[in-house]
């Protein structure tokens, strides 16, 4: 069984920042694909690559994606990738 987590009291038990590295992995394999990716997603990626670097002002992976929700979820459902959607939407119950 699933322990239940505490967003809003303490956030115990919830690994924001680790579900949201995973998340991006997720993401990665498709927006690295040529034949998957567009402009949006190759700006996405540099400021994703900011982020990791820890440059001022770029937010970090959580961030991105909550800034990014809705365009992260179409993509992905257009996509078919339900544990991607799955994990999103922990995140954003979770974390956002």
């Amino acid at each position: 069984m699933e322990k239940k987590t505490d967003r809003y009291k303490t956030y115990t038990d919830i690994d924001c920042e680790g579900n949201a590295r995973r998340l991006m992995t997720m993401l990665g394999r498709h927006i690295d694909d040529p034949a998957k990716t567009n402009l949006y997603w190759e700006k996405f990626k540099e400021k994703l690559a900011r982020a990791r670097r820890g440059e001022a002002g770029a937010g970090d992976e959580l961030f991105l994606i909550h800034a990014s929700i809705n365009v992260i979820r179409d993509y992905l459902e257009e996509l078919e990738d339900g544990e991607a959607l799955a994990l999103l939407d922990r995140i954003e119950v979770e974390c956002c």
